[in-house]
């Protein structure tokens, strides 16, 4: 079963904004970019406090070489009050500071600095001191090199937390899609389609619509892998085989999940309102759909984990490092996400005196 999502320990010290960490994902990439650009704009001032978990002279070199008005301020831990206008509130847990690099090519300093980030973030998280956390991208290559075996955040963030069950939604316009399977080659797709695995999906997307969007009976699209969904198995059996069973196993849970559905139209129904998620079985079944309506706009969010993750939907983009020209939309929504969760959480909890002011 999926980890239910808990509360963090503590409300903010503001009934309003939630305090959010930012990593900052690979230095080498552009995540201090785009957030420097995000928290340079107005998007957030109402939406949030923030602040960023990552290298405090990588985020004074962006900031100034993108010439805006932002002052960077070093703190040690959770900042109780909020933030002054024109200001980035930076916790850097490097034990030493990050040494010189080459922006745009991945290397182990940088993904061992990565790392770092991410479970500074996590710590403070567990503890109530931030009540979620919004990631940059990292690099996967840069985090092998650094020894950290993990294909990408998802995948450390569930052995971080401790959770039993966890996967990847993308939520973009008017789409929120969990995925079974994400980086596999389309020729080994279909012996990785099992019962179980879609089932997974179908649970997540429940956990997800339910306790993270507050959707009390949420109805779940699930897609078919073949066209005309096999057409009775013209076209292919795996609906009938894995898809259907995991359908009907999830409808005798109680989940309003659908029979597998052919992809060319199920995709443009959920945009108009007929589902509240869908379930898509591979990647590019369920990014094409969510990039044509929401590009550069679209939020990973990682369902299964005791504490809020939202994350941007691109990588470090190292072939326009240091150009300024990277888009932080995908961010700002990022961040938005996560508050709009958070506020939901904390009005559902008491509030609560004496929460870690300090975590070194």
């Amino acid at each position: 079963m999926p980890t239910e999502p808990r509360s963090p320990r503590t409300r903010s010290s503001s009934p309003h904004l939630p305090l959010l960490g930012i990593t900052m994902g690979d230095p080498a990439g552009i995540g201090p970019e785009v957030i420097a650009k995000t928290l340079a704009g107005a998007h957030l001032r109402n939406v949030c406090r923030s602040v960023v978990i990552g290298s405090l002279p990588v985020m004074e070199r962006t900031i100034k070489a993108l010439k805006l008005k932002l002052k960077v301020v070093h703190v040690h831990g959770h900042e109780p009050t909020a933030p002054r206008r024109g200001t980035v509130a930076v916790l850097d847990p490097l034990e030493t500071p990050l040494r010189t690099f080459k922006p745009g090519i991945a290397s182990a300093e940088t993904g061992a600095a990565s790392v770092a980030f991410i479970e500074k973030a996590v710590e403070l998280a567990q503890i109530g001191c931030i009540d979620g956390m919004v990631t940059a991208p990292i690099n996967k290559e840069a985090i092998n090199m650094a020894g950290c075996r993990y294909p990408g955040h998802t995948e450390l963030l569930a052995d971080l937390t401790h959770a039993t069950e966890s996967g990847m939604m993308i939520v973009g316009g008017p789409l929120r899609i969990m995925f079974v399977t994400t980086h596999v080659a389309i020729r080994d797709l279909a012996a990785r389609l099992t019962q179980a695995q879609i089932e997974r999906a179908i649970r997540l997307a429940q956990l997800a619509l339910t306790t993270l969007f507050g959707i009390k009976r949420p109805k779940i699209g699930v897609a078919a892998l073949n066209p005309h969904a096999g057409e009775h198995g013209l076209f292919g059996d795996e609906e009938a085989r894995v898809i259907l069973p995991a359908a009907r196993a999830a409808q005798k849970r109680g989940i309003l999940a659908s029979d597998p559905l052919p992809a060319d139209t199920l995709f443009g129904k959920a945009a108009k309102g007929a589902f509240d998620g869908v379930v898509a079985l591979y990647h590019d079944q369920g990014l094409i759909p969510l990039k044509l309506v929401a590009f550069g706009t679209c939020v990973n969010l990682t369902v299964g984990l005791p504490i809020i993750r939202t994350s941007v939907d691109h990588g470090t983009a190292f072939d326009i490092v240091g150009k300024g020209v990277a888009d932080p939309g995908s961010l700002i929504e990022a961040v938005k996400l996560a508050s709009k969760i958070a506020q939901h959480r904390m009005a559902a909890i008491p509030t609560k005196k004496g929460r870690a002011k300090h975590v070194a």
